[in-house]
């Protein structure tokens, strides 16, 4: 599904791509430089999911059955989930070096492209899994931050009516310094996050000392049969609350682009995960030491007591600091997601401004920031405190995961072609776990759980409208199109020529642009040389220079010019206008005029969408950012020709 800038589908020519360069360096600093963006969500983890399991709204006995099982659940949904089915399968499915639900979904596209059948499904899976995303970008930030400042009141009790006004004032920090870029900040992350795995993986190791056998008990997979076995209705309802120690596994995958796919996975297996589990298993043993009214007290923030009491506030500073950087990389995926729909045709064009000269993923976009923050701050203030937004979180999570477990199938199966007994197998084993987790966190809807929901279903509707609103634009312009050939022998020929470059920027790569004809109709005149100019996004994140335009030359000065671009990439026309070669002499800004069309849209009876759709799409036409500043187009020379269009 080759995409046009302006979100038409069209028929994907050749492969315009290469591989891209992303991880440049030595793989140590690869690998801290991930565990500092890629595992925060993931590594926050420990603050709060033991607790939820068994202090949450669905509480358990703090026996050592119980924690065994916890623990061995934990274990096994970490290698389950995180290490076979991400780190080990899902990131070899990269497209062209980028991972994430769109990355994938543009490359089992791109390869079954000609089955329609197989792609329209998995068109919707894919945009669905996107629209979950936003849901989790906004509860993320909240849970984590207002968690580790929950741990205040392990410090002091009396500090309990300070956290949500600290934890709002930190989240309302975080957001206002986006438009700076992180660039600074984000050299940093690395050796903070080092500093925050390494701390608490010797926390864990303090009190797994007192009671060593917790280790085996952890990695016996018999203890979550006899928790399943002794009370399954309790052990299926603490599946929506140990899930909460694997959120972040998608984010493995998602920034695979940053880093490359080696230094996630060995961040992940030699330092990450055995961090996490030894902290985990830190906390169970503190718990199996105690006696059971202590432990029933100490198990509603078992985190911070971990730490011996003068260490206790360094630690929630440590922790603050960590979920900070987490939710710097949530917010940072944000924008990283929006704009890949964008290019890929799902998300009107918005205004997006590079914080960093070197580094072109780091992007901000001041509409998702501050619709971030406010939905952030409104969960913040509406759950009131991190065991209530854990209700709402968990769903999207398992649901994307459900997705890419679908996606991942049709990879395994239809793509690589893999031993279809061993491929079955292990698409039993991903689909069992991932549906018996979705299961667990749908009891969590009445508590919170409708809220990713809801954000996702809003979601999902502006995604779908866009992209349907945009292919039925462009097949109602085609109806009316000119073929290029007859518009040179007529018209062309008899109209008045004047110096200098006139471009024509046309969603379609063949008839005559709406803006020419208008353009012919009202001034009576042609410039000398006539470049109509299409912007194609391809499925790929990178297409090399030598791939990058494609020209046409229609005699009599008009050509027609393509340029491919990866959706990872930035659009800068002047800049490709530059370098052009086969359209006669080289383009000078100050003798170049663009024209644009401006299209109003009727909505209409006619067949395609609903009014409300139509309605709703006419709106995001009328918000989305102008050709002009996306195409980086020089604001004196452009010229915009407008026109109705009925839908």
């Amino acid at each position: 599904m080759s995409v046009t800038a302006t979100g038409g589908a069209e028929a994907a020519p050749q492969d315009h791509s290469h591989g891209h360069a992303h991880g440049q360096g030595s793989m140590a600093k690869l690998a801290v430089g991930a565990i500092g963006i890629v595992f925060g969500d993931i590594g926050t983890s420990p603050i709060y999911a033991f607790r939820e399991t068994f202090a949450g709204h669905h509480t358990l006995h703090v026996d050592q059955m119980h924690i065994n099982g916890v623990l061995s659940l934990i274990f096994w949904s970490m290698m389950i989930i995180v290490t076979l089915k991400y780190v080990t399968i899902i990131m070899r499915a990269d497209n062209k070096g980028e991972g994430g639900s769109l990355a994938l979904l543009a490359l089992i596209n791109r390869q079954l492209g000609g089955k329609k059948r197989w792609t329209a499904g998995i068109v919707l899976l894919g945009v669905f899994a996107t629209a979950l995303f936003y849901g989790d970008s906004m509860i993320t930030p909240a849970i984590s931050v207002l968690s580790a400042v929950e741990g205040l009141t392990t410090v002091n009790a009396g500090l309990q009516p300070f956290v949500i006004p600290i934890a709002v004032g930190i989240l309302i920090g975080l957001f206002a310094i986006q438009s700076h870029g992180t660039a600074r900040v984000g050299a940093l992350f690395g050796p903070v996050m080092l500093f925050y795995f390494t701390v608490i993986a010797v926390l864990g190791v303090m009190h797994i000392v007192d009671r060593p056998q917790v280790i085996l008990a952890t990695v016996n997979p018999v203890h979550v049969f006899t928790f399943f076995f002794d009370e399954p209705l309790r052990a299926f309802i603490a599946l929506g609350s140990v899930v909460l120690a694997v959120t972040g596994a998608e984010a493995l995958y998602a920034d695979m682009g940053h880093f490359g796919r080696k230094p996630i996975r060995v961040s992940w297996i030699y330092f990450v995960m055995p961090a996490l589990l030894l902290n985990y298993m830190g906390q169970g043993a503190m718990l199996m030491n105690m006696g059971a009214a202590q432990a029933m007290e100490t198990v509603k923030n078992p985190f911070f007591y971990l730490a011996p009491d003068m260490l206790r506030l360094p630690l929630v500073l440590l922790a603050t600091m960590a979920t900070i950087i987490a939710s710097q990389a949530v917010i940072s995926g944000a924008f990283s997601v929006t704009q890949q729909a964008i290019q890929l045709g799902f998300v009107p064009r918005l205004r997006i401004a590079h914080t960093s000269e070197s580094a072109a993923g780091q992007i901000y976009i001041p509409v998702v920031n501050w619709a971030l923050m406010t939905m952030v701050i409104l969960l913040v203030i509406m759950f009131g405190s991190s065991s209530n937004l854990a209700a709402a979180y968990g769903i999207a999570v398992t649901g994307a995961m459900l997705i890419d477990a679908v996606l991942i199938s049709v990879v395994l199966l239809q793509l690589w072609n893999w031993n279809r007994y061993l491929a079955i197998g292990l698409l039993a084993l991903f689909f069992t776990v991932d549906g018996l987790y979705l299961g667990a966190n749908l009891l969590k809807i009445p508590a919170g759980g409708w809220f990713p929901l809801l954000i996702g279903a809003i979601a999902f509707t502006l995604l779908t409208t866009w992209a349907k609103g945009r292919q039925l634009l462009l097949a109602r312009m085609d109806e009316a199109s000119l073929p290029m050939e007859i518009f040179i022998k007529s018209a062309a020929t008899s109209a008045t020529r004047v110096p200098g470059t006139a471009v024509f920027m046309t969603s379609s790569a063949s008839g005559v642009p709406h803006a020419l004809l208008h353009n012919l109709k009202h001034n009576k005149v042609l410039h000398e040389r006539v470049i109509l100019l299409t912007v194609k996004i391809q499925d790929v994140p990178y297409v090399s220079e030598e791939k990058r335009a494609e020209t046409q030359d229609y005699s009599a000065g008009f050509y027609r010019v393509i340029i491919h671009y990866g959706f990872m990439e930035e659009v800068n026309i002047p800049a490709e206008l530059s370098k052009l070669e086969g359209c006669g002499p080289a383009c000078k800004m100050m003798d170049t005029s663009f024209f644009l069309a401006r299209q109003t849209l009727i909505a209409s009876s006619r067949p395609g969408m609903a009014i409300w759709r139509e309605k709703l799409f006419s709106w995001m036409l009328r918000n989305a950012e102008s050709a002009m500043e996306f195409f980086k187009l020089p604001t004196n020379r452009v010229v915009e020709l407008g026109s109705q269009v009925e839908i």
